[in-house]
């Protein structure tokens, strides 16, 4: 069977990657990177800079700056001037990185349902790669990995219909009554980097979602964040910067 999503590559996205790596820092030095930016310094520290660690930033009034190392992910927010490195005492999140990104199997992710209190944030997908089926955009996968889709509700079945954006024939994602995750058949549905699905619900549309493949799973979370950056995985990007948030 072919693949049901053709390639297609942007030059909006070739010249926004060109950017991106004009602003590294020099060849063996470590390195932060901007998760987040906004505010009148946005165009001095764009999300994709990367900063040496042992530099500084200097925000305005109203800036809000987000970066990730190896430490873990932190919102500066000015004016003033802010060391890029934190203190060696504050403990890395190399394992919660690792959980994170993990790759597992979905008969093996725990289907009990989460329930967030009154004034708290809905849960978050707990793994990186698993794609939230109630949200459009653009998901990035590692070549060959298993493809897992993920829902909030658990409170009841559900069948989601996914097809090619463009027409063909529909697929069924079935969600078992309490189960988070759902498998892919990538034997017999093979994705391909560029690939649009449009999913629904009971016949009614519930978004689009693109995929981009890549050739093996970036080692750290600072290259994760620069990849996910790079192929335009905003929500993959934002899902990393919040579990990685420093206290």
């Amino acid at each position: 069977m072919k693949p049901m999503f053709s390639a297609r590559f942007g030059i909006a996205r070739g010249a926004a990657l060109a950017a991106v790596a004009a602003l590294v820092v020099p060849a063996g030095a470590n390195a932060a990177i901007v998760v987040g930016s906004s505010g009148p310094s946005a165009a001095t520290y764009p999300v994709g800079r990367k900063l040496d660690d042992s530099g500084v930033v200097t925000l305005r009034a109203g800036d809000t700056l987000t970066i990730l190392d190896g430490r873990g992910t932190r919102v500066l927010k000015g004016g003033g001037t802010f060391a890029v490195s934190v203190s060696s005492t504050v403990p890395a999140k190399t394992s919660t990185f690792a959980v994170l990104t993990m790759q597992r199997a979905a008969k093996r992710v725990r289907t009990g349902a989460v329930r967030a209190g009154k004034d708290a944030a809905p849960p978050a997908s707990p793994n990186l790669w698993f794609i939230d089926v109630e949200k459009s955009g653009k998901r990035c996968l590692v070549e060959g990995e298993p493809v897992r889709f993920w829902r909030l509700d658990t409170d009841r079945p559900a069948t989601y219909a996914v097809a090619p954006a463009a027409g063909g024939t529909s697929v069924s994602l079935a969600f078992a009554k309490g189960a988070m995750v759902a498998p892919w058949d990538a034997a017999s549905n093979p994705v391909a980097d560029g690939a649009n699905y449009a999913v629904t619900l009971d016949g009614k549309p519930v978004g689009t979602i693109e995929i981009a493949l890549l050739p093996g799973q970036p080692a750290d979370a600072e290259a994760m964040a620069a990849t996910l950056i790079e192929q335009g995985c905003t929500a993959q990007l934002d899902l990393l910067a919040t579990t990685l948030a420093q206290p």
